[in-house]
């Protein structure tokens, strides 16, 4: 039961997330400072640090706050 609930838990913040994507976009998530965006001939790497760190706390805060 609880693994069905985390799996609903966590498609239901994909779907979310998915439909508010155009308006995350303008916030500038993946272009903030302490993201890793290298370019090179014929390469491209991009770490996005600060990004993953704000989207785990907005995570982490959404199962806080649904255990509550």
């Amino acid at each position: 039961m609880l693994m069905a609930r985390f799996l609903i838990t966590l498609g239901v913040i994909f779907v979310v997330a998915g439909l508010a994507w155009p308006l995350l976009s303008k916030l500038g998530l993946g272009r903030l400072p302490g993201d890793i965006h290298i370019e090179r001939e014929g390469f491209s790497f991009f770490f996005p640090i600060t990004t993953g760190l704000i989207i785990s706390a907005v995570v982490s805060l959404i199962f806080w706050l649904l255990r509550k």
